[in-house]
């Protein structure tokens, strides 16, 4: 979490800026250092920037007090319907936490909300709207732009490429998925609104875990091929004992590209996690929409990828509901 902001404006009267983003994902970073560079060149070059990574769990997400800066934005995070949010950016099926808010939205009069569920990426849907609708010149963000719709959209042309992390979005992907140093990925936005993927990876902050990283990503392939139960076009694996929640998602289709979906079960300390996925190579035959599938269990996302969050405690529980998925998925 961010540091809060008082409630008075500065002796300066600096514009104060809460920004909410999908932690530990890439174009939720993506997203927040787009919104960053359009916002200080469209609104206000001096505002002052306070980043706050938000996770998905079983609970209510916002904390009281969150929304403490003049303006508060949400890029590619579920909505709120608190009056104090002045912008909020998603592309999420599931991204109203109850019918109201989705009510609530539709009719909430407001010019600086945008929802469109067609985007592969927030990135792309912030940059459209930044350039249409308010001017912005997106060309020197357009790197960042592609490489958000590609990681988030799953649009890699085969499994190697995704999993084999060559290109330095990929490898910074995985740094800021998996890097266990808590903040860095809101250390990573200003960073990305100005400067090339490449010289990112290559800053000390980022560099140092990269290493490790790729190294345990070359063991993650091998314990996923240990673990893997592939049947009826569906793959299963529990790595729940592993520190593996951030694991790169194309593994398991690299390892069996005969399957269309796979449904994981993950842990860390702040949740467990039901992980749904559809063979992004291999959809022909995937014609569930894992998003409404994780709803009826409280979870969400995408049609193609979904999750369910539930509390640290809750492995078992976790573990039937992943069961109870693989079942109906290899019945169909």
């Amino acid at each position: 979490m961010g540091l809060r902001f008082g409630k008075a404006r500065s002796a300066s009267n600096m514009t104060r800026v809460r920004l909410c983003f999908h932690d530990h994902c890439f174009d939720g970073m993506a997203s927040a250092a787009l919104f960053y560079r359009f916002y200080r060149e469209r609104f206000d070059a001096r505002a002052e920037f306070h980043f706050t990574g938000m996770t998905h769990r079983a609970k209510q997400p916002w904390a009281d007090g969150l929304f403490d800066g003049d303006e508060n934005v949400i890029v590619d995070f579920k909505y709120s319907s608190s009056p104090r949010v002045t912008w909020w950016f998603d592309h999420h099926q599931s991204a109203f936490l109850t019918p109201a808010d989705a009510e609530h939205f539709r009719t909430r009069r407001a010019d600086h909300m945008f929802y469109d569920p067609e985007f592969r990426s927030c990135t792309k849907l912030i940059a459209t709207v930044a350039r249409e609708k308010f001017g912005f010149d997106t060309k020197p963000l357009e790197n960042l732009i592609h490489w958000g719709d590609i990681i988030d959209g799953a649009q890699y042309p085969d499994a190697q490429s995704a999993v084999e992390l060559a290109e330095p979005a990929t490898q910074l992907a995985l740094v800021i998925e998996a890097a266990p140093e808590d903040g860095l990925p809101a250390q990573v936005i200003p960073e990305a609104a100005y400067r090339p993927l490449g010289e990112i990876v290559k800053l000390p902050f980022v560099a140092r875990h990269l290493g490790p990283l790729l190294e345990r990503h070359r063991q993650s392939i091998e314990i996923l091929r240990e673990r893997i139960d592939a049947r009826d076009g569906v793959i299963f694996f529990d790595v729940s004992d592993q520190d593996l929640e951030g694991y790169n998602k194309f593994i398991p289709y690299l390892l069996h590209p005969e399957c269309r979906y796979s449904v994981s079960v993950s842990a860390s300390p702040v949740r467990t996690k039901v992980s749904l996925g559809t063979n992004p190579w291999n959809q022909s035959a995937a014609e569930e929409n894992l998003a409404t599938l994780a709803e009826k269990f409280g979870g969400g996302g995408h049609p193609r990828v979904a999750a369910i969050s539930f509390d640290p405690g809750e492995l078992q529980r976790a573990r039937n509901v992943a069961a109870q998925i693989v079942t109906m998925l290899r019945a169909r």
